[in-house]
């Protein structure tokens, strides 16, 4: 593949409503949607779920678009590129930055599947047509409302139910739950909200059998959730503190979970994500993809990357309309009774709409070799 140009556009997406997390509350999204055209004229489309403010990880937009400008894409203009796995071994001597090379290694992906006619999935070695896919539901106004918003979401069919959870708002919550949705398939994430002197506490959840709950602990910790894990009878889900392949051999080395988040962004890219689910499926860790309210071109290469075999359990890839009043894709993305079937069309599967793209831009740049 030789590159042509690299636009990268600043983009803002108005959220249906707010969603709340330990972490604070998301009123809109705006991101970096990049696209990379070759010389064949066709273009593979990505996007970084960095946000503003550092709060979930350390990145930021305006950090991704100075790491993509000044060093990144430099590396990407410098000689052609034959597979996409060259992409993350080129960026290797940049330190971190996940979410920023995670974004353009995903376009050369797209570029890659698109140019050889086949669905990006296909090109990562998945496998499924459909996928399960579960919701997440963040922190509510009152336990009457969470309740309302789950029994919405459990009549539309998603597979799995994540209930966001945080100091003074977790077990009585999810007591209540449990009493007027006896047999979902639910879990609890806490976004690092809590430490090791809430282990009692923390035990509490072990009666509702959830299938999980996602990093109670600090965000770049896997010692102490050791430690947790060994107490708790509930599965440990790492999230935050999972960055590489390398990550999850430690964590699984110290017992530190038994499950796995992967996000494609938070891995710094596609090529990671698989390594890490290869790894887990050797050593019988089964995995899920997490969201970042991604766009339609976020979900997209979410779904892809679900396609391979051993994510077992559903994901966050909610449907389009969960969102979003309206998708920058064509068409957006649906859900039927907790099933998205995988598109078969080239690439990701999914048209980016230039003209609601142009609506929604605040800023964009054209780069050339």
């Amino acid at each position: 593949m030789e590159i042509q140009h690299i636009i990268l556009r600043h983009v803002k997406m108005d959220l249906l409503q707010p969603f709340t997390t330990s972490l604070g509350t998301e009123y809109d999204k705006e991101f970096i949607l990049v696209e990379i055209q070759s010389k064949t004229g066709i273009s593979g489309w990505a996007e970084s779920v960095a946000s503003p403010d550092p709060l979930y990880k350390e990145e930021t937009i305006k950090t991704n678009w100075h790491i993509m400008e000044e060093f990144l894409i430099p590396l990407l203009f410098k000689q052609p590129i034959g597979h996409p796995d060259e992409v993350s071994e080129r960026f290797s001597h940049i330190r971190g930055n996940y979410m920023a090379k995670s974004a353009l290694e995903g376009a050369i992906w797209d570029l890659y599947a698109k140019e050889r006619g086949i669905p990006l999935a296909r090109a990562l070695g998945g496998t499924k047509e459909k996928i399960d896919v579960g919701i997440s539901i963040g922190i509510q106004e009152s336990v009457d409302q969470l309740l309302k918003v789950i029994e919405r979401y459990v009549q539309e069919g998603y597979k799995r139910i994540k209930v966001k959870i945080q100091p003074g708002w977790d077990v009585d919550v999810i007591r209540e739950v449990r009493k007027h949705f006896p047999h979902i398939p639910l879990m609890a994430d806490a976004n690092s909200a809590y430490t090791l002197r809430d282990a009692d506490h923390l035990m509490a959840l072990d009666e509702f059998n959830l299938t999980m709950i996602e990093q109670p602990l600090s965000h770049d910790d896997i010692i102490d959730h050791a430690e947790l894990q060994a107490k708790l009878k509930t599965p440990i889900c790492l999230d935050e503190s999972i960055h590489s392949v390398e990550d999850v051999r430690k964590a699984i080395k110290l017992g530190s979970c038994k499950v796995i988040n992967i996000k494609i962004g938070r891995v710094g890219g596609l090529t990671e994500a698989k390594k890490i689910h290869d790894l887990c499926q050797a050593h019988g860790i089964p995995v899920w993809c997490g969201g970042m309210l991604e766009s339609g071109v976020g979900r997209a290469h979410n779904i892809a990357i679900t396609t391979l075999p051993n994510f077992i359990l559903p994901g966050d890839t909610a449907a389009s309309s969960r969102y979003w009043q309206q998708d920058i894709i064509d068409p957006e993305v649906t859900v039927d009774n907790g099933v998205i079937t995988v598109p078969d069309a080239p690439g990701i599967g999914y048209e980016p709409n230039r003209d609601r793209i142009r609506e929604r831009t605040l800023y964009s740049k054209l780069y050339k070799m």
